[in-house]
């Protein structure tokens, strides 16, 4: 049977930024409801060894994200696994509908749905997700020191990317399904100049090849877009660098988005294009992505709408105060 529930704060999506946003919204003593979405703990449940992430030299991602939930659940923060399905921001307060049919009513709303990685497709490529292919060179790029790395792609990212695992790989192969890139020229110039980069034109991805005892990647076919030709490619890590996609189909049509459906915020802050309404992570960060920024902005999304809910419980008794 359906539910409604109501909160000062409603907070879609339990990645890093979603579970700080519930501590600090918990302490701040507004009751928080968190619903975890379609992969509760986002991104991070996919990767294996995490060390950029402070106080930990070394985590397990998925144990990361258990300790986050943890954490905001022990101050207060009430999360429930739903998924929710529409959201109503035209009039407060402002109402949400999950999967399960429970109605979700708020004061005010956290977005942190976060964003996913553009994939290959292929069979090969998920099994060895988080065993030699990533999606992120900062967060991985670590753990292939003196190795030969594979990037897939032909956009800045793709680039970036190669050139900031130049600072780890013996080797960095660049594969690209066309003759030329899309990249910035001032990119292309540092990466045609790098003496560990090759680039494998008109090639695209058939198969990554790896190992099973123990897991892990040994290379990957890439055949010729005109010739069929297939050429194995010694790799030890493979990154996909096709692009991200910002989970906002929830508010695509409300909120004001930029750079391809990422949520548009007042810079500074993590207020949206709609009052009482804040977004924070990767859902709004086409630049940064990592665990950290998208925790610090989960603080700043519970502050921020600590501060929006002051001022309209502020309004509300002035009004109460006059009428009496």
């Amino acid at each position: 049977m359906s539910e409604t529930h109501h909160t000062k704060v409603l907070i879609i999506g339990s990645g890093p930024a979603g579970y700080t946003a519930g501590v600090y919204a918990a302490r701040a003593m507004l009751s928080p409801i968190l619903v975890q979405g379609m992969e509760p703990g986002g991104q991070l449940t996919t990767t294996t060894e995490v060390e950029n992430y402070p106080g930990f030299t070394e985590v397990q991602g998925p144990e990361l994200m258990v300790k986050m939930q943890d954490h905001a659940a022990a101050m207060g923060t009430t999360i429930i696994q739903d998924i929710i399905t529409d959201l109503d921001l035209t009039k407060r307060p402002f109402t949400a509908r999950g999967d399960s049919g429970d109605i979700y009513t708020a004061d005010s709303v956290i977005l942190a749905t976060g964003a996913r990685a553009k994939w290959l497709g292929l069979p090969s490529e998920d099994k060895f997700k988080g065993f030699g292919v990533s999606a992120c060179a900062t967060c991985d790029g670590f753990f292939y020191r003196e190795k030969n790395i594979v990037v897939v792609g032909g956009g800045n990212t793709a680039v970036e990317e190669a050139l900031f695992l130049t600072n780890f790989g013996q080797k960095v192969t660049l594969i690209h399904r066309r003759d030329e890139l899309r990249a910035e020229k001032i990119l292309q110039n540092r990466l045609f100049k790098h003496p560990k980069v090759e680039v494998l034109w008109d090639h695209t991805i058939d198969e990554i090849v790896g190992t099973d005892m123990p897991m892990g990647v040994t290379g990957v076919r890439a055949r010729h877009v005109k010739t069929g030709a297939i050429t194995e490619v010694p790799a030890d890590g493979v990154f996909i660098a096709i692009g991200h996609a910002p989970a906002s189909e929830l508010v695509k049509d409300v909120l004001e988005l930029h750079n391809g459906g990422y949520v548009k915020v007042e810079p500074g802050t993590t207020r949206t294009s709609i009052p009482g309404v804040f977004a924070a992570g990767d859902l709004t960060d086409h630049v940064y992505r990592q665990a950290v920024t998208s925790a610090g902005m989960g603080c700043m999304a519970a502050l921020d709408a600590e501060k929006f809910i002051a001022e309209m419980d502020d309004v509300t008794e002035t009004v109460v105060t006059e009428i009496a």
